[in-house]
This record gives structure tokens, C-alpha cells and sequence, in this order.
């Protein structure tokens, strides 16, 4: 992939080099009904569109950079809720235990609690 980008590339400049080249006759160009200063050649107008064009492909790259990092973003923060979500269900489980441990030591139940029991500091 990496070749074949490269020869794409060096296709363009050869192509870009030869409009250049052949293309030396007098042109205006106008935008928003006005003339362009400084672009009084053919070529001009291509550079002009070149530089465009390279513009809008920097303008696409920074959004595609963007979204790949809201993408990123999103998918962290789903990993981060689904992990919060069972370390929860996790204390729940634990709580409910220990609460069961309890309400069997207060009836003062022969069988030995299936979590030892801890000390739990005063509020």
C-alpha cells in the first residue's frame, strides 16, 4: 500500500509539472464577481486550484482526526461505565452477603457466617 500511495503521488507531480509546463496563455480568474490579483496565467489558475485543493484535504484530515478521537472518546467512556457498572453490581453482591452474615449472627444462629465478619467503623 505504502508503494502504491507513492506512485500515486509521483503521478500527480508529473502531471501537475506538465499543466504547469504547457499551460502558459493568458487567463483571469474572478471569484465572488471580482478578478483575482496576481493570477494572470494559466498555470496561475492551476496552482491556485492546487492550493485549494490541498486546503480542503487538510481541512478533511483534521475532521477525520477529530472523529477518530470522539470515536476514542465514546468508547472509553462506554468501557468506563460498563466497568463502574460491575464494580456496583460487585458491592451489591458483597453488601447483601454481609448483611445475610449479619442477620444471622444477630439471631444468634449456630452456623458460621460465610463472610468472616469485620469491623465497621462508626459513622
Amino acid at each position: 500500500m505504502i508503494i502504491l500511495g507513492l506512485i500515486v503521488a509521483l503521478a500527480a507531480i508529473v502531471a501537475a509539472v506538465v499543466v504547469v509546463l504547457d499551460n502558459t496563455g493568458a487567463a483571469e480568474m474572478t471569484m465572488f464577481g471580482d478578478a483575482v490579483p496576481g493570477i494572470t496565467e494559466q498555470w496561475h489558475v492551476f496552482m491556485a486550484g492546487a492550493v485549494v485543493a490541498i486546503v480542503f484535504m487538510a481541512g478533511m484530515v483534521v475532521a477525520a482526526l477529530g472523529f477518530k478521537r470522539a470515536v476514542g472518546m465514546r468508547r472509553e467512556l462506554r468501557d468506563l461505565r460498563d466497568e463502574h457498572e460491575e464494580s456496583l453490581q460487585t458491592l451489591e453482591m458483597e453488601r447483601r452477603k454481609l448483611q445475610q452474615a449479619l442477620a444471622q449472627a444477630r439471631r444468634g444462629g449456630h452456623d458460621q457466617p460465610s463472610v468472616p465478619a469485620q469491623r465497621v467503623a462508626p459513622n
